[in-house]
């Protein structure tokens, strides 16, 4: 899951912070990567100039994530904080986003009904072996 908080205050209203949470058995995935990716084309779309991360200092993974995307990280004891300069949206970013969200809704419902499919095919094997029993049942 992931977060991004855009300000409220006037003042850094072209701002937002980033945040992440992954599930430990699926750590290593490159899931917070990608969607620290997305919220990147997002928060630059929405006229967010610089992101923020802040993180405890023992979360290599997403200093690593914040430090490949080219944000500046200053430590603090047993917290970081990481700031990302964004570019200012165009085209392309916009188009990316689109495309992103198009596709990862086709993925979804592509699951749904493969997810579907499986409970179907459940229920008619559950049928077919009642059948059967009740064939074998029946016969003397």
């Amino acid at each position: 899951m992931a977060h991004l908080a855009f300000s409220i205050d006037p003042q850094w209203a072209s701002c937002a912070e980033f945040g992440v949470s992954v599930l430990s058995q699926c750590r290593g995935k490159g899931l917070g990567a990608t969607l620290f990716d997305h919220a990147v084309v997002h928060a630059r779309n929405e006229g967010v100039q610089m992101l923020f991360v802040h993180a405890l200092s023992e979360n290599s993974a997403m200093l690593r994530i914040a430090k490949s995307a080219g944000a500046k990280v200053a430590r603090d004891g047993s917290e970081t904080e990481a700031f990302l300069q964004l570019p200012l949206a165009n085209l392309d970013s916009q188009v990316s986003q689109m495309v992103n969200e198009h596709m990862s809704e086709v993925d979804y419902q592509l699951k749904a009904k493969a997810k579907q499919f499986r409970e179907i095919l459940a229920v008619l094997q559950e049928i077919r072996q009642g059948v059967r029993s009740a064939r074998h049942q029946s016969q003397p």
